[in-house]
């Protein structure tokens, strides 16, 4: 009975990283500029490995293997939002200008843009 639970669990958070790994490339695909690119793959791929690193473990079960799991778990969570980090703060000293959706044109107008 615990086996069928633990099985489905599995099969739960690897389906949850397949389901995030989709929509992190999505993400970069569609959206227009580095800042929001950058979002989308850093927080979905955060979610997707440790999801599927989570499957791993439940699946291995208690042993030296779900110890290196746990490791490299830890190690992704705290250099993946570092390494977005950098690169963002490097694409604003950069001066690399966020998108910015034009919602008005006749504002814009009024104060002679175009």
């Amino acid at each position: 009975m615990i086996e069928i639970i633990v099985n489905g669990l599995v099969q739960l958070f690897f389906l949850m990283g397949i389901i995030f790994s989709i929509m992190g490339n999505l993400g970069v695909l569609i959206f227009p500029d580095i800042y929001t690119r950058l979002q989308a793959s850093s927080t979905c791929s955060t979610t997707s490995v440790f999801s599927i690193f989570l499957a791993a473990m439940l699946l291995s079960g208690f042993s030296v293997l779900s110890g290196k799991i746990l490791v490299i778990t830890m190690f992704f969570l705290i250099s993946n939002p570092v390494s977005s980090y950098i690169i963002a703060q490097y694409a604003w000293n950069k001066e690399i200008i966020p998108w910015r959706k034009i919602r008005h044109r006749r504002s814009l107008e009024q104060e002679g843009r175009q």
